[in-house]
């Protein structure tokens, strides 16, 4: 049985990106009024009244600097939402199928695309999923091929990188 681990983005990078994103830019701290949008530090929709940042995160690049890869073209850099403040990390009980053993699979509820990189840092494919109880079957089928080393997981309405899935 293949383990893999779901990332966030780490307390120490966001930090990083709350000084400067990873396009330069100082984030820019908003009250989110109405709530929902999916935090890339906690794996959970924010709540209305929550201070959240916009930011440019680049996480193949960053992946790539700590087990020294070069995904060449494929690096790339998106919009993420943050808390605007230190994040604790995910709680393990949040919605869109997190579970509370801590091994559930954020935001999963939707339509998602789950991009599958080799251990250099290159796509080794993609698949569109499309139906909740599908996801689970669809990581462990990308985690079967030996070659993967890391999963994206990404909206399909934006494309955005929404959390990472290392093996592991």
């Amino acid at each position: 049985m293949t383990t893999h681990t779901v990332r966030p983005v780490p307390a120490p990078v966001l930090k990083e990106l709350l000084t400067a994103d990873d396009a330069g830019r100082p984030a820019v701290p908003v009250t989110d009024e109405e709530g929902g949008a999916p935090l890339r530090c906690c794996l959970r929709r924010s709540e209305p009244g929550e201070r959240i940042a916009l930011v440019c995160y680049a996480p193949l690049r960053r992946w790539a600097a700590e087990t020294g890869a070069d995904p060449g073209a494929y690096d790339e850099q998106g919009p993420v939402f943050v808390h605007a403040e230190e994040c604790a990390g995910p709680d393990g009980a949040g919605p869109d199928g997190a579970g509370p053993d801590g091994a559930g699979l954020p935001f999963s509820n939707a339509h998602r695309v789950l991009r599958r990189y080799s251990a250099d840092g290159r796509i080794l494919g993609g698949r569109l999923v499309g139906a909740p109880e599908d996801f689970r079957p669809a990581v462990a089928e990308a985690f079967a091929d030996p070659e993967v080393a890391l999963v994206h997981v990404r909206a399909v309405e934006y494309g955005c990188f929404l959390y990472e899935i290392r093996r592991g």
